[in-house]
């Protein structure tokens, strides 16, 4: 398995012999604009944890060329369909034909009406050229209100007889569904949404130090590898700052924080 971070939630994933391209935002750094959920009437109201609220989204360029991040894919997954997780740029530049997962019908309408043209939804189990795909359960943020907005997300487990099974959480925080789905798959590699995303008045629609930690302490064997930082200006947590709190754990050789454009190679179980 190789696992190879493009950028925020945007990772390919090489299992057996497939290749997958999992949440593409693929703009060009500053093309978006203001934080995703925040209103320009809402911005001084709601920005008191945001550093920098009205810089350009996506924060960084791409780390390599989109030609080559969509170069020799077998299929694309979407756990929601935000403008960070499928964007205008991903859109029209992924092709018509290409085989999409959705996390549900209404997703799987959606990626219709802009042309996609082979789309399945995920469910609790789904095969894909003899792999395994589980679509997992999540929580974009705390309270009722909170998730009327931001909406339903997924994540999706990936097995198969001779790999390490790899768990994709997706943009969840941390709480006993997640718990739920690792006590139930006993993922080796777990995928984490990080940056502490913040909206609104809702603060931590993702991942934020502690939550990632709750995920070591119930996986304890598993590697976890956290994205989905230093891309928006919403996301508050940092890699240097989530890289200092894992070294003073201790845990530098089980969570694993990924510059853009880097790879993790992972041996499978035979």
């Amino acid at each position: 398995m190789k696992i190879t971070q493009v950028r925020h939630a945007t990772i390919i994933v090489e299992y057996i012999d497939k290749k997958f391209l999992i949440d593409p935002f693929l703009a060009e750094r500053g093309t978006y604009g203001l934080c995703p959920f925040l209103e320009e009437r809402e911005m001084d109201r709601h920005t008191k944890n945001i550093p920098q609220p009205r810089q350009q989204n996506p924060l960084v360029s791409l780390p390599m060329s989109i030609d080559k991040v969509i170069e020799g894919i077998d299929a694309v997954i979407l756990t929601h369909l935000h403008l960070d997780h499928f964007d205008e740029v991903a859109q029209k530049i992924l092709p018509k034909d290409i085989k999409m997962f959705v996390q549900n019908e209404e997703d799987a309408q959606e990626v219709r009406n802009v042309g996609f043209q082979n789309i399945e939804v995920l469910q609790d189990e789904t095969k894909f050229e003899g792999i395994q795909l589980i679509k997992t359960q999540g929580k974009h943020g705390r309270g009722k209100k909170v998730l009327e907005t931001t909406g339903l997300v997924c994540g999706v487990v990936f097995k198969h007889p001779i790999e390490k099974t790899l768990y994709v959480a997706g943009d969840t925080v941390w709480y006993e569904g997640i718990q739920q789905e690792i006590h139930t798959h006993r993922p080796d590699i777990i995928i984490v949404n990080g940056g502490d995303m913040q909206s609104c008045e809702a603060e931590g629609l993702t991942m934020g130090k502690e939550d990632i930690y709750e995920v070591y302490e119930v996986a304890l064997n598993a590697t976890i590898i956290p994205v989905h930082m230093n891309a928006l200006a919403n996301c508050v947590l940092s890699k240097e700052e989530l890289k200092r709190f894992i070294q003073e754990k201790g845990l530098s050789s089980q969570i694993l924080v990924p510059e853009d454009g880097e790879s993790y190679t992972f041996r499978g179980k035979i």
